[in-house]
């Protein structure tokens, strides 16, 4: 008896040191400390507007006239990975809209699940509210590339063209509980914002990249939105791309060749259930709009153009 009891308290011991050694990392690490609010925001770049999930971060630029465009950025990175696209198009005069996904940037950070009808409602909303003019060209990048798939098959009269950018491919639950997978992003947070340079081939020219990402991370709910996105956003990749193919809307696929992120690949599969028009590209990887924007921009104009 005094066996069990010794243990009993041995185990007792454990368990509280286990619990104070997760709290001490979970204080230590954890870098949101900050709430977005009106006075910070109103020295950021872009605009802002209220939809019923909260305010959206955004930017609008080019002609009135010109056809319009809009840009979905990733699982994590907010709008500013358009850097350079959004310049080209508007350049060539398009009307292009481009916004931080809720959870990311200076987009609001909402206490709620992040499923497939929060991504569907801020789009829809955000058009409407804006008044663009419909249909819109969706243009998407690795987790947008779900994004604009399954917006162009929830409201196929309000798309005219999509064009997929190394788009998610293998999207689902990980392996451990929420609460596992939340923790390991409060004490791994240095680890995805440095994570972000294997979207490159050649991370080497673009030093600034991770200290563009990092603020962001300092707002409370960043993580919460990474986290339930995972859990919540079931996406079906065959069966997704196959239900775009059967809506006969002009679709354009551009994938890095040496993309490790969505591995070249999976453009396979894609390709197998989505009639496309295919732009591989050489000397990239994850995002090639960026490192061979030179070969995509040009190609992206003449096929929003047609």
């Amino acid at each position: 008896m005094k066996f069990i009891k010794g243990l009993l308290k041995i185990l007792l011991v454990l368990i509280i040191l286990a619990v104070a050694v997760v709290a001490i990392l979970y204080f230590t690490q954890n870098k949101e400390t900050k709430e977005l609010t009106y006075n910070l925001r109103k020295n950021t770049n872009g605009s802002y507007v209220e939809l019923s999930g909260g305010f959206t971060h955004y930017e609008l630029d080019g002609p009135d006239s010109g056809k319009v465009v809009v840009m979905v950025h990733g699982f994590s990175v907010p709008y500013y990975i358009w850097n350079g696209t959004y310049e080209y198009l508007t350049g060539h005069g398009f009307r292009v809209l481009r916004y931080d996904e809720f959870g990311r940037g200076y987009s609001d950070r909402p206490d709620t699940v992040y499923n497939k009808a929060l991504y569907m409602d801020q789009l829809k909303e955000l058009i409407k509210k804006l008044e663009l003019k419909e249909p819109v060209s969706l243009v998407g990048v690795s987790f947008g590339g779900a994004v604009v798939t399954d917006f162009a098959n929830e409201y196929p009269d309000m798309v005219n063209k999509v064009v997929l950018v190394d788009p998610v491919y293998n999207f689902g639950k990980p392996d451990f509980i929420s609460y596992i997978t939340t923790f390991k992003e409060v004490i791994g947070a240095d680890k995805r914002a440095l994570g972000q340079m294997d979207d490159f081939k050649y991370p080497d020219r673009h030093p600034t990249w991770v200290d563009q990402y990092t603020p962001q991370m300092e707002y409370k709910g960043f993580r919460h939105a990474l986290v339930s996105t995972q859990y919540s956003y079931p996406f079906n990749a065959r069966e997704s791309y196959a239900a775009l193919s059967a809506k006969n809307k002009p679709v354009m696929l551009i994938w890095g060749k040496e993309d490790k992120t969505v591995p070249f690949a999976f453009s396979d599969s894609v390709n197998s259930v989505l009639k496309s028009e295919f732009l591989p590209v050489d000397d990239a990887a994850h995002l090639p709009f960026i490192e061979q924007g030179e070969i995509v921009n040009p190609a992206l104009v003449t096929f929003l153009k047609k």
